[in-house]
């Protein structure tokens, strides 16, 4: 199997004339808008989590003077069970730096940003030891190889938090501001940083352009599946024998994965479920886990997501309500407060999901929690509210049981006025609202202190 990303490079003190770059040359002796179609070609789709077409993506952006664009390099890193970022810029910066370049000279961008969460503070050294050595060696700053090209990096440690790994709230971090998200349109390709046009793309996927660029769209084609080429990095934690990050070409079995690179479940214990793209994706079953196979297509088709490829493994020990529990409450911390649903949602949810792990759950909850996260999903400006909902959801349809369990049968049932807001009054619309008024006199404490 190819190894794209992993590969080794020794960087010595004394750095040499000829180009280290070899990716980078063959972009800069083509066109923009060469290499544009060069990418498009070779299908390479988005490593952060959407998986959008890089290519396309770049093709957005429409070059003028007057306006030029801005390239920023995502490596906020949040999703929680995901770290391959960092093992990138831990080992082998010089080939996100390389990645980088080629991309901005794609979208004819004249500075770009290498945005850091602020955890990863103790990659600073290696990342400003690489770009001197890029800036000794001709490849960073004014006129690139002589070829005419002239690109600066400039990198910027956040402050942490999650949802700077969403591109307009990283934008609005380095423009420091708030990182609030940005309603859209304006697109970032239209208005994005400092009001330009901005492409903002996943350490990750800037680190398989210099493959690209060296062997060819055809050669990146022959690896992984139709709709998914090139590998994925691979985020491996939980029960499981040897965490770790691994390379695996598109299309490998999630089921091997575990078994041979993994090593296999942790003596005496048995899989019992599989998180196969970092916290904010459907869980899956260990009979789900059993079929797919780590690629766009397959995660989409067993009801889950690929995302940022931070596989969490979960064997038979593991209680389901105490995990939902650690998800809920990080997203309802992590919640800017910008979106009502998602400041509200997220918190309810967290405090259900608390009252339910400590045995006083209502028999209604889980239906509850249930209706909460339909009126979350598909109502906030990013996508934090949807990444609360889908752990919610999924464990509690698929293990339903273990939640049951910890409701008190004795418990009286919610009173219709509060299932539905703080009091009739509030109630949103429709049926339900109107039940709700007529049945339920206005009294009783208000179900957000409960």
């Amino acid at each position: 199997m190819p190894h794209i990303l992993m590969r080794e490079r020794a960087w010595p003190s004394t750095i040499p004339a000829e180009p280290r770059y070899p990716g980078l040359a063959r972009a800069l002796a083509q066109s923009p808008a060469q290499v544009i179609m060069e990418v498009a070609e070779s299908g390479l789709r988005g490593r952060g989590g959407a998986g959008f077409p890089t290519g396309r993506k770049w093709g957005f952006v429409r070059p003028d003077p007057e306006r030029p664009p801005y390239l920023l390099c995502n490596a906020d890193e949040s999703e929680p069970g995901t770290f391959k970022d960092h093992w990138l810029l831990e080992h082998d910066p010089h080939l996100v730096l390389e990645g980088i370049l080629i991309a901005a000279h794609a979208i004819q961008a004249r500075r770009a940003f290498l945005y850091m969460r602020g955890e990863y503070a103790s990659l600073l050294s290696i990342i400003r030891q690489a770009l001197e050595e890029a800036r000794r060696a001709g490849l960073v700053g004014e006129d690139i190889l002589g070829l005419g090209r002239s690109v600066d990096i400039t990198v910027v440690l956040g402050a942490g938090a999650y949802i700077c790994g969403e591109e307009t709230g990283l934008m609005e971090s380095l423009e420091g501001k708030r990182a609030y998200p940005r309603v859209r349109p304006p697109f970032p390709a239209v208005r994005g940083f400092a009001g330009q046009p901005t492409v903002v793309n996943n350490v990750e996927t800037l680190a398989n352009l210099p493959w690209i660029l060296e062997h060819g769209a055809a050669a990146y084609r022959e690896i992984g599946t139709v709709d998914s080429p090139g590998t994925k990095l691979v985020s491996l934690s939980g029960g499981i024998a040897h965490p770790g990050v691994y390379e695996v070409t598109m299309g490998y079995p999630l089921r091997d994965l575990l078994e041979r690179e993994g090593g296999g479940m942790l003596p005496g214990r048995r899989l019992k479920a599989v998180v196969p793209g970092g916290s904010s994706v459907p869980v899956l079953t260990a009979d789900e886990a059993a079929t797919v196979t780590i690629d766009f297509e397959s995660m989409q088709s067993a009801g889950t997501l690929l995302g940022s490829g931070g596989v969490i493994v979960f064997d038979d020990s593991a209680s389901m309500p105490h995990l939902l529990q650690a998800m809920s409450r990080f997203y309802a911390d992590e919640s800017c407060g910008e979106c009502t649903p998602c400041r509200e949602g997220t918190g309810r949810m967290a405090q259900i999901v608390d009252r339910i792990v400590a045995g006083a759950g209502q028999p209604d909850d889980l239906d509850r929690l249930l209706r909460l996260a339909g009126n979350i999903e598909g109502r906030t400006i990013c996508g934090l509210g949807d990444a609360a909902v889908q752990p919610v959801r999924s464990m509690v349809t698929k293990f339903r049981g273990e939640f049951e369990s910890r409701l008190r049968p004795d418990a009286a049932p919610t009173p219709n006025w509060q299932r539905h807001g703080h009091g009739p009054r509030t109630a949103r619309y429709g049926a339900l609202a109107e039940e709700a008024a007529r049945s339920e006199p206005v009294g009783g404490r208000p179900t957000y202190r409960q």
